[in-house]
């Protein structure tokens, strides 16, 4: 069974079936967020293989030949790559950790709908199944204007087309957990 991993910051969960729009959001809501003074990472699921390195650079060398982990950097950016094999699923508290080291507002995890963290789900009719409204994480829901769902009486309904109002409650949410103070200073 998975507990709720231990942070000095919120995490915040964005929970949608596939073809909802969680990227879209996120992309629109990040600028907003980075706005309101919060730096904000990102941790996203992928359901299958993928690579961030080049093929016939150096580094993807490397990493072929065998160096685990393999870090590459420049003045602009750096990326670690760790082969996991055998893993079947990533553990999000270690995701989490590794996020400790940069002291984040807060960390959006897109995906990892199992895991116990407080949520916001995205929810259109006819696209994956309304149950993940159910969830006891779940903080506020983003739905379309019409949507006829109902929600649990604790649970905050959001416009999925107000982009503003999402990230107002972002916002506010992230002020309410503990040690956090949200300011437009930074």
């Amino acid at each position: 069974m998975m507990s709720q991993p231990a942070t000095a910051f919120p995490v915040l969960g964005i929970a949608a079936w596939s073809g909802t729009g969680k990227t879209t959001l996120l992309t629109r809501l990040l600028p907003r967020l980075r706005d309101a003074g919060l730096d904000v990472g990102v941790i996203k699921h992928a359901h299958h293989s993928f690579d961030v390195d080049t093929p016939g650079k150096d580094s993807y060398k490397l990493r072929s030949a065998g160096a685990s982990p393999m870090l590459i950097a420049s003045s602009e950016r750096f990326a670690l790559m760790q082969e996991t094999p055998g893993q079947d699923e990533p553990d999000l508290g270690a995701l989490l950790a590794m996020m400790a080291y940069h002291q984040p507002d807060l960390v959006i995890v897109e995906g990892f709908k199992a895991w116990p963290i407080p949520k916001l789900a995205l929810y259109r009719e006819g696209v994956g199944e309304a149950s993940l409204l159910d969830d006891a994480m779940l903080q506020a829901a983003a739905l379309e204007e019409d949507c006829s769902v109902e929600l649990a009486s604790h649970v905050k309904r959001l416009d999925l087309n107000n982009i503003e109002a999402i990230a107002r409650w972002v916002i506010s949410w992230v002020g309410t957990q503990p040690n956090r103070v949200v300011s437009n200073e930074r």
